[in-house]
């Protein structure tokens, strides 16, 4: 058995790279070897070919960054064909994610991942949706369940990524468990926005996003700690803002089996090697485990 797992599944590494940081196939293989990072979690694809939202995309803040990219992306049938091959070829762990702007939407991705070589399915939870009146399904319990299993039927392990947007984290965390998750993401990004004082307008072309990178690390931190409390069995995968090792350490002790880096990506392609090397590095000058290590900061 792996000594890195998120509930059954068997992970080569600790730290796997964040949906839509990595691309949708190899493209991250020219700077490390994608088999020795715990797994690639590629851009969420919907079950059709999606153009995402209009220019500007993406902003930066800081050391934050904000994106509106939308989702875009070739659906899943060209995803099977043109992108999963060289990840296979390059003996990655592949974590699928999803979306859609309805539950059936979900379920028409899921259910044509059937089959792939994959380890699990990531389900994008916290994407406009237009069933219900919350805009983002992983701000309703009653969606986020019906997502799981709609998600459960293409028999792959169920990831289910979650929002932070929202004051009904364990809530919509526990009726994601109750409908048969195996893995809670926690967390996605902050809803923000960003405008050019010269020209007055907003900066994103679709005026406001997600905020990402170091700057929301205590919040994911945050819900991380909050659902292992809840949650003490739970299978948690820890992602929002970890730029270099004692972030990634710091999720484990919050209650996190693994993580994900996302944004670090944009400014060094490398950051997942180098922050997965600097978390392993401190295990074992520590002599310890993830699994000794997992949820310590509870006391």
């Amino acid at each position: 058995m792996s000594l890195f797992t998120v509930g059954t599944v068997e992970l080569n590494g600790p730290v796997l790279t964040a949906a839509g940081t990595g691309g949708l196939g190899a493209e991250l293989s020219e700077y490390g070897d994608l088999s020795t990072l715990g797994g690639i979690v590629v851009k969420s694809l919907a079950a059709f070919e999606w153009a995402g939202n209009p220019a500007p995309r993406v902003a930066s803040w800081g050391e934050s960054m904000l994106n509106s990219v939308g989702l875009s992306g070739p659906g899943v049938a060209r995803w099977r064909s043109e992108y999963l091959p060289a990840l296979e070829q390059a003996r990655a762990k592949i974590v699928a994610s999803i979306w859609g702007r309805s539950v059936q939407e979900f379920s028409k991705a899921a259910l044509a991942l059937a089959g792939a070589n994959i380890c699990a399915l990531e389900v994008n939870a916290s994407c406009p949706n237009l069933e219900g009146r919350t805009g983002i399904f992983a701000h309703s319990a009653s969606l986020t369940s019906e997502l799981v299993s709609a998600a459960k039927a293409a028999g792959f392990p169920v990831w289910i990524k979650l929002s932070p947007n929202t004051p009904d984290l364990i809530e919509i965390a526990d009726a994601a468990l109750g409908a048969g998750a195996d893995a809670l993401v926690l967390t996605n990004t902050l809803l923000g926005m960003a405008i050019d004082t010269q020209t007055r307008r907003p900066i994103l072309g679709n005026h406001v996003g997600g905020v990402s990178g170091k700057g929301i690390f205590p919040i994911s931190l945050r819900a991380v700690f909050e659902c292992r409390a809840a949650f003490p069995e739970a299978p948690i995968v820890g992602v929002g803002g970890i730029s270099n090792g004692d972030d990634a350490v710091a999720m484990v002790m919050a209650g996190a089996d693994a993580v994900q880096v996302g944004t670090a990506i944009f400014e060094n392609p490398r950051a997942p090697w180098r922050i997965q090397r600097e978390m392993l590095d401190w295990l074992l000058k520590n002599g310890t485990t993830i699994s000794e290590l997992k949820g310590v900061a509870h006391g």
